[in-house]
């Protein structure tokens, strides 16, 4: 009952701080509205703020439950923001582009978010588990989380959607994780209706913060075999992102 009680809290938090993020971003629009908007895919115009707002929820929750948690997911939320402003309108996608120009001198938003995010990850893996290796998987699962949910984020509802599906399972994990995968949960689901409805979207900045908190859900509630399993599945994401993001868009 104990943790059944702290898993429905930490999901009602981040919910709650997600809705009311929205709520104030959109009545104070800083920098104004037209900052605030961008066009989908199907030429609709759509609100930003539930990217930061879950982002914000996801750490502060994350934090409240494991500090280093909340690092990565704020590390991961504020490198996904850089590229949502900085690399806008930037046609190269995926690694191999970003690394393409990094070897041509050429230091792009996105390349700072991969390895922003890859030591956010190695950083909160060494301060969860003790053993070498295990530090270096959880690294590998926190940043191949927030790369994943990124990948699925090319339509309504994707990313969030696939945030709680994901989420749910993790529900049985034990402990921490448990209650990390209700915060990454509670997030996504409080702004699941405004991205399904085509009226916001995540953006990078969401999409990769609440990555970030499933993967420290996965970290928190998982040994070594575990954490190879998750590891080696999100490699395999990562590698073939292409055929992962194609997947998610025909769905």
């Amino acid at each position: 009952m104990a943790n059944r009680a702290r898993r429905t809290r930490s999901f009602g938090l981040a919910a709650s701080l997600a809705r009311a993020g929205i709520a104030g971003l959109r009545a104070e629009a800083p920098g104004g509205r037209g900052r605030w908007e961008r066009t989908n895919y199907a030429g609709r115009t759509v609100e930003l703020y539930a990217g930061p707002a879950a982002a914000a929820a996801a750490a502060v929750g994350a934090g409240r439950v494991r500090p280093a948690a909340g690092f990565a997911v704020l590390v991961a939320g504020a490198c996904g923001a850089y590229d949502d402003v900085a690399g806008a309108g930037d046609p190269r996608r995926g690694f191999r582009d970003h690394l393409r120009a990094l070897r041509d001198g050429e230091v792009t938003s996105g390349a700072v978010k991969l390895f922003g995010i890859s030591a956010a990850g190695l950083v909160t893996g060494a301060l969860l588990k003790e053993r070498a290796f295990d530090k270096v998987l959880a690294g590998v699962v926190i940043a191949g989380a927030a790369h994943f949910v990124n990948l699925v984020d090319l339509r309504p509802g994707r990313a969030a959607g696939a945030v709680v599906a994901l989420g749910a399972p993790g529900l049985l994990l034990p402990g921490a994780g448990a209650e990390l995968a209700a915060v990454a949960m509670g997030a996504a689901a409080a702004v699941l209706p405004d991205d399904l409805g085509e009226r916001a979207m995540l953006g990078d900045t969401g999409a990769h913060a609440l990555g970030a908190a499933l993967g420290a859900a996965v970290v928190a509630g998982n040994g070594r075999a575990g954490l190879l399993a998750h590891a080696a599945a999100l490699v395999a994401a990562t590698v073939y992102g292409d055929k992962v993001s194609a997947a998610a868009t025909a769905l």
